[in-house]
């Protein structure tokens, strides 16, 4: 290493080993018991038996189902390592080595000569440089060698080191034999975290080998792209593409200045992401790509902010804080941590969540324990087991204080005992004690983060005398020889925050210190639809208000007072609205807390006089004739009110688009479903459609009879439309019942939300 390169690791933050790090707030203490419970409660021959098939044994035990009965079966293995590991830093607990020991074992005798060891068969790579259909095998053997990795450093297991460099082996033998062309189409395909992995395997095996297929799997072309400060994010999978940065990160920390070009585009993707493809909790992503930078109103959706990312932000986030010091990045690490990370768990299961949604009217949904295995599953776990993992850094004699929550810190590199007690947002105070565990005095400079939300000065108090604030790079610094006893007394004062998003800026969100606050908005209907595979969605087949009017006050003059229109009751941490349409209703609590209702983080703040309260009056007349008029009606792609009538269908599937249940067939398929009608009125058909859908054409027919040919425009928005077709006599021939069915022309279509037979409405 060069004498610059030394200077440059010498300058970056070191972390605290976890068990160094305990948490004692209840709250996240409950986080962490509810995940060590779900490990627990594994059947790891469940787990490993993928791999015992995949080399010719017989398995101990049946797979699990969801995920890991497909193609990515063995991805939460690698993930249930890395928690395990984890979990095994913090606690010591010999029953979870004993687990992660039978783990390695069996996966020492699943290993091929060649150092293959995947749930999965080795063809699967094959198909993605051929160019066949495969799920991601790469990806998946990412989180394996991820895993073992973390085994490795948390047990010193010389087992699962030699599985892992032997399967990196395998990795440098095959990359080896890639071709430009052939390296361009495999890097097509989602690989994870691979170029990331294989750096922090050369770091142990010291083999240039494993240095080498690493350098395979770093997309240069991207990263010369966002290093010049490009935008080209649009259109790409946000959990593909994040990882990548990672590990292009990864080569600089690994080889130093010779690489800084590296962690120059790493930098300018964070920029990218977090300043134009962000939310106020720290999550991104609409159906798990990026779209346009600065449109996010737009992109507001039951499926936005996959969690996964989130887990990935925030590695990359911790990793550029350690080598530059930057107040911003421990800014968004304490956003996405609470809002995003904290939030997504389900504190009286310990279930986790996939999507995270934005738009107002939905719901969080969970993953069951042993049914989906999501990824976000896998990354949950790995979450809730290093919640105490960036609190505190450190280099030499400098400590940094990152995050104001309650714990005990066990500096034992500098003999010292820190406790800090911290009950933000309820109280603004937090209180450091200071102890030297050999009873000398210790020198020792304090950084201590003076968050964004601030508002107001910030109150120091050393030993009960105040203390003149000394503030510099946005960090209150405190350099003295300390004393075993010594308390620091800090207030850091909160006011409520309103946060507006770029396409439209009457669209706010609420926040208190760095929580962000969301409405409860009951709990009717809470039906969970699908999408994309196994995943759950939430629905929204009500109307929901997502605007508030201010009452005698402009929008902008009610935004540019918040603090006095979003009022924190004495008592609790509740907050009500002033000066409102919706002062006595909507009661706004911190989100990650809200876990039963449907909920809403972001409102339109408008006029009294506005065209969304036109539309949303509006609506609710149309609602109330509707179901006056209705003679019979199905929940189009709900199972149970399908069957009801009679659903019948070729090539059809089910699923939810936008909060909307939605029934679709391909070309070669059909649907249809029996439903009342009156033989002695008028009689219409209401359906509802999907613009995403455009340029299609949907045939329906009456008993067989063409009814109508509906084609929907070229252009593609996100909005749903209904359309009314009179059914005639002679189609009805008397009848109280008809078949409808419903056949896509020329390409996949379907029908949403609620489809209906109906007297025309009379106003």
């Amino acid at each position: 290493m060069s004498t610059r390169e030394e200077a440059v690791k010498s300058h970056v933050l070191q972390d605290f080993r976890l068990d160094q790090v305990c948490l004692t707030r209840e709250y996240y203490a409950n986080a962490f018991a509810k995940e060590l419970h779900y490990l627990h409660s594994y059947d790891l021959d469940r787990l490993l038996a993928g791999f015992r098939e995949t080399c010719g044994l017989t398995p101990k035990a049946a797979k699990y189902p969801g995920w890991e009965n497909t193609e990515i079966r063995g991805h939460t293995l690698g993930h249930y390592m890395s928690a395990c590991a984890q979990a095994y830093e913090q606690t010591s607990d010999p029953a979870m080595l004993e687990k992660l020991t039978y783990i390695i074992s069996e996966l020492k005798v699943c290993q091929f000569e060649s150092g293959y060891l995947s749930a999965f068969p080795e063809s699967l790579i094959d198909n993605v440089e051929k160019r066949q259909p495969a799920w991601v095998p790469w990806y998946t053997i990412h989180k394996l060698i991820a895993g073992l990795i973390a085994v490795y450093h948390a047990t010193e297991s010389a087992d699962a080191k030699e599985v892992v460099c032997k399967l990196g082996d395998w990795v440098a033998a095959r990359t080896s034999r890639w071709s430009q062309e052939l390296q361009t189409t495999v890097l097509a395909v989602e690989y994870g975290g691979m170029n990331d992995c294989l750096y922090d395997l050369y770091k142990i095996s010291a083999d240039p080998q494993h240095l080498e297929a690493a350098h395979k799997f770093d997309e240069i072309p991207l990263f010369e792209a966002i290093a010049q400060g490009v935008d080209i994010l649009k259109g790409k999978h946000a959990n593909t593409t994040i990882p990548k940065f990672l590990g292009a990160l990864n080569r600089y920390r690994t080889l130093g200045e010779s690489e800084k070009f590296y962690l120059e585009a790493a930098k300018k993707f964070w920029d990218i992401v977090v300043y134009h493809h962000t939310y106020m909790t720290g999550g991104n992503s609409e159906s798990e790509h990026f779209g346009e930078p600065d449109i996010l109103d737009a992109r507001r959706t039951d499926i936005t902010c996959e969690t996964c990312n989130s887990y990935n932000m925030l590695k990359l986030t911790r990793e550029l804080f350690k080598l530059t010091r930057e107040k911003k990045y421990a800014d968004y690490y304490e956003t996405s941590y609470i809002n995003a990370i904290l939030s997504s768990q389900n504190p009286e299961t310990g279930m986790t969540m996939y999507f995270q949604p934005m738009a107002t009217g939905y719901f969080k949904i969970y993953s069951s324990p042993f049914e989906h295995f999501w990824c976000c599953t896998g990354t949950g776990m790995e979450s809730f087991t290093k919640l105490n993992d960036s609190i505190y850094f450190y280099n030499d004699n400098e400590l940094y204080v990152n995050q104001f929550i309650s714990s005990r810190l066990d500096y034992v590199q500098k003999n010292i005992r820190i406790t800090q007690t911290a009950s933000i947002p309820e109280r603004d105070d937090v209180q450091f004690i200071i102890e030297t565990t050999d009873g000398r005095d210790q020198a020792m400079k304090l950084y201590i983060r003076v968050p964004h939300w601030i508002q107001g000065e910030i109150s120091v108090l050393l030993n009960g005398k105040r203390l003149e604030p000394q503030i510099c790079n946005d960090y209150l610094e405190v350099e003295r020889v300390w004393h075993s006893g010594d308390v620091l007394d800090l207030v850091l004062p909160m006011k409520v925050l309103a946060c507006r998003l770029p396409d439209n800026p009457a669209a706010v969100g609420f926040q208190y210190g760095p929580f962000v606050l969301s409405a409860a908005l009951g709990i009717e209907d809470m039906t969970l639809s699908s999408t994309g595979i196994m995943v759950q969605v939430p629905t929204k087949r009500m109307r929901v208000k997502d605007f508030i009017i201010p009452n005698g006050i402009t929008p902008k003059e009610w935004i540019q007072s918040i603090e006095e229109h979003v009022v924190k009751d004495e008592n609790r941490m509740e907050f009500r609205l002033k000066n409102t349409d919706e002062d006595e209703r909507l009661i706004f609590t911190p989100h990650y807390k809200q876990h039963k209702e449907r909920y809403g983080i972001y409102w339109n703040i408008v006029e009294n006089d506005s065209e969304e309260l036109r539309r949303h009056l509006e609506l609710g007349r149309l609602e109330v004739l509707t179901k006056e008029a209705t003679i019979d009606s199905v929940q189009v792609g709900n199972d149970q009110y399908e069957l009801q009538h009679e659903i019948k269908g070729v090539n059809t599937f089910s699923g939810a688009w936008d909060g909307q249940n939605g029934r679709l067939a391909n070309e070669e398929g059909w649907f249809s479903y029996t439903l009342a009608v009156d033989p002695d009125d008028v009689n219409v058909l209401q359906v509802t459609y999907f613009l995403i859908n455009h340029n299609r054409a949907m045939n329906i027919y009456v008993n067989d009879q063409l009814l109508a040919r509906e084609e929907t425009g070229y252009e593609r928005r996100r909005e749903f439309v209904t359309k009314e077709y009179q059914i005639t006599q002679g189609m009805i021939n008397k009848s109280s019942q008809v078949v409808v069915k419903f056949k896509p022309e020329a390409d996949l279509n379907g029908i949403y939300g609620v489809l209906r037979t109906m007297r025309p409405i009379r106003n």
